[in-house]
Parts: C-alpha cells; structure tokens; sequence
C-alpha cells in the first residue's frame, strides 16, 4: 500500500549495483516515492548539481573518481537541509563517523530489510520538513499526513493527489519564495525537462487556493510576480 503522505517526495539513489538498485527503486516507488538513480559518482554529482531532492540514499563505494561521502560533501554545500542516509556494505566505524560529520542523517549496512529503510526515511522527511510532527498545523489548515487527510476549521476537504502534493511542499516551504521551476521539477522530477511551459503549476495553485477559500481558510497562497509563489500568513 502507498505510503499516504510521500507522494513525490523526491528521493535520489545513488547505487552502483544494478539488481540492488532496481530492486530498491521499485520499492520505494511502490511506497510513493518518486525515485531518480545514479549509478556512479560522475552522474551522481551532476543530478545533485543540477536538481533539488528532499533524501539521498547513498552508497559509499561508487566508481567513477569519487565516493559516496565526497556527493554528501558537495550536496551540504548547495543544500544543506537535505536529507541523507548512506549505505554500504562497509560497516567501518570510520565510514560512518565520516558520514555523520558531514552532515547524513542515517547509516545502514548491506545488506538490510527495504521497510527498514522506509522508515528511517519517513522518520527523515517528518523531522526535516515537519519538525517530526505527525500532525501538520498552519493557520486554520490541519493535515494528517498519515492519513492522507486535509482539513480547513475542522471540516474535511478534499483535493486531488497533485493539489496535495502542492500543499504539503507549501507547508513544508512557509514563507518561503519557490520559483515555479522548482515546484515543477518537485511535483515532475526529470519529467519537467519535458514541459514547454509551467501553465500546470498555475492551474494547481489556482485549484488549490478556490479549494481553501471555498472552506474559509484564509489566503496564504501569494503570488510573486515573474518568479512563483510564497505560502505564508505574514504581512509583505
């Protein structure tokens, strides 16, 4: 069963191992992640170069000219605030030390249970983007994210997977600015090189926002002329 509240949480599994790559990218898609793969630390360094991504799942050992830690190293520079677990059938202690200092969040050793690795990875998310709430709260918008459940005073709304999608980045994103490159390329992934043009991410918001006005929630969706988007309930 998928797991209700990952829906496009992008997840980038940097494995050299092709059976064990194939087998925990089927996994985690089947959970609800959306899932990109690199196989060595070349493609590895420029998916992290060029993309945003919520975890990293990473093996230390990759051919290419580099290891799993020097990925680590470079991701925390651009972005710090993402997730990592590495994995490795290495279980030395000075990996591990290594990897933590850098900023991972996790550590598993090959070999190791697929649901083991979900939930270190929901455990992840949940503190990274919620403050390890299982509840969400913003203004009169509370969201079960176990349950897949949205509600606006109380009262139950009902929004379609990507209207969804989209308020949860929001809530995980408050008062941030998110360019509408990088909301298309979170709810898309490498699909959005696809896309002419980022009229869809218009059509979800403005659905999202007459969904929550309807209900009476107040309007937190605001527009930021030529860039995107800031969810937030502060004053300009």
């Amino acid at each position: 069963m998928m797991a209700p509240y990952l829906c496009h949480v992008k997840i980038l599994l940097i494995e050299d191992e092709p059976m064990l790559a194939t087998s925990i990218q089927d996994f985690l898609q089947t959970e609800g992640y959306l899932v990109e793969h690199a196989a060595d630390f070349p493609s590895a360094e420029e998916k992290v170069t060029l993309y945003e991504y919520d975890c990293l799942v990473v093996d230390v050992n990759l051919p290419g000219g580099g290891t799993g830690l020097d990925v680590i190293r470079n991701l925390k520079k651009q972005h710090p605030d993402t997730g990592v677990i590495i994995v490795s059938a290495r279980d030395a202690l000075d990996d591990r030390i290594t990897g933590l200092d850098l900023g991972a969040d996790d550590y598993l050793t090959k070999p190791f249970h697929l649901p083991e690795l979900n939930a270190r990875l929901k455990a992840i998310l949940r503190r990274r983007q919620f403050g390890g709430n299982k509840q969400i709260e913003f203004g009169d918008i509370k969201v079960n994210p176990d349950q897949r459940e949205v509600f606006v005073h109380e009262r139950p709304l009902s929004l379609t997977p990507k209207e969804y999608d989209l308020l949860l980045y929001f809530l995980a994103n408050q008062h941030r600015v998110l360019r509408r490159e990088i909301i298309a390329e979170h709810l898309l992934g490498d699909d959005v090189d696809q896309m002419d043009d980022f009229n869809f991410i218009y059509s979800h918001v403005k659905n999202l926002r007459k969904k929550l006005l309807a209900y009476g929630s107040a309007d937190y969706i605001k527009m930021i002329y030529s860039i995107g988007y800031k969810f937030t309930d502060r004053s300009p």
